[in-house]
């Protein structure tokens, strides 16, 4: 009797294992076809521009990466869970906006203002994941009706205009200061670069190492089998959008920080770059597979295109146009890729 259900126990438990090691492999492969994709826009764009490779141009690219990259953390924890959050890049906006309001308006000091800035994240993305889990409103519908909500929002609270951050000392030194040149000269990387780690090592541990990152690749994978299992799964799903959205927070931070406003027009555009990181970085747009570490390397493979186009004076257009066709041939990959497993 034991023997026999032994046998069966056994093949599952061998099963599991040899479908975990294949989704590894397959996750490694990804992350170093896209680290070699990297090396070679690298090596290219230094061959074509003799000013790519300056010091000044390095920074200027971990600078623009910072906040494309916090925003593809942000694109990649609900992505995992097999959804879409269209709202990433108006919801940076509006953070950056309600951060203004608090500091600029009000006068208030500054952690009050980078606390309402992650708090208002945060509570958007609860009403996102509220929307897609309790309401059943597919995640494109729902987070595209936020990116618009969001947007109006910004507009109606700024007053359409821009709000500057002049008279909040310090705030400018959360994406354009260096506490790491200030102990080692020769390295002035940006405070914004230094956060963008931090949040990925995060959100890298969240995945990896609690109960809500397990339960987001589970429901990527099947999520009617976790909600048969007894997990409460409209909660879980709304606790992953709640803290997308406190990472699109820290992104609105970011931002403002770097340009020392809050531009109320501005968002509209970034929610594809962070989805195309997200995608060239090997996280599956069906859900149940991804990583942080592709999502960054995704992310900087953006950040050295765009940059190198601009250094090689292409126009803005062309380089909307290549970014389009670069979402397209990863979206294309991830499909060959699902369809050979």
């Amino acid at each position: 009797m034991n023997q026999t259900l032994g046998k069966p126990m056994n093949q599952s438990i061998n099963q599991s294992r040899n479908f975990f090691s294949q989704l590894i492999k397959d996750g490694a492969h990804q992350k170093l076809l896209a680290f070699a994709s990297l090396i070679a826009l690298l090596i290219i764009f230094s061959v074509t521009s003799p000013n790519f490779m300056q010091i000044s141009n390095m920074i200027a690219i971990l600078q623009a990466t910072s906040v494309n990259g916090v925003l593809a953390i942000a694109a990649t924890l609900v992505i995992i869970t097999g959804g879409i959050d269209l709202s990433v890049g108006t919801l940076m906006t509006f953070t950056a906006v309600i951060a203004g309001v608090v500091l600029t308006n009000l006068g208030m000091p500054l952690p009050l203002g980078i606390i309402a800035a992650i708090g208002s994240g945060a509570l958007c993305g609860l009403c996102s994941g509220t929307l897609v889990s309790k309401m059943k409103i597919p995640p494109f519908i729902a987070t595209l009706g936020m990116m618009l909500i969001l947007k109006g929002f910004s507009l109606v609270i700024s007053g359409t205009r821009p709000i500057y951050f002049n008279d909040t000392p310090g705030f400018d030194l959360i994406s354009r200061g260096s506490i790491i040149g200030e102990i080692i000269p020769a390295l002035p990387i940006p405070n914004g670069v230094l956060i963008l780690f931090i949040v990925a090592i995060m959100a890298s541990y969240i995945l990896a190492k609690t109960v809500l990152g397990r339960y987001a690749f589970a429901l990527g994978s099947n999520e009617e089998a976790v909600r048969l299992s007894g997990v409460k799964v409209d909660n879980w799903k709304m606790a992953i959008y709640a803290l997308a959205g406190g990472i699109c927070g820290i992104a609105g931070l970011l931002i403002a920080s770097r340009l020392n406003s809050a531009q109320p027009a501005l968002g509209l555009g970034y929610e594809l770059e962070a989805i195309a990181a997200v995608v060239i970085g090997g996280t599956s747009l069906s859900g149940g597979r991804g990583t942080i570490l592709g999502t960054l390397i995704g992310a900087l493979i953006m950040g050295v295109l765009t940059n190198g186009l601009r250094v090689l004076s292409v126009a803005q257009e062309w380089q909307t146009v290549i970014t389009g066709a670069i979402i397209i041939l990863a979206v294309y990959a991830d499909m060959m890729r699902r369809k050979k497993q």
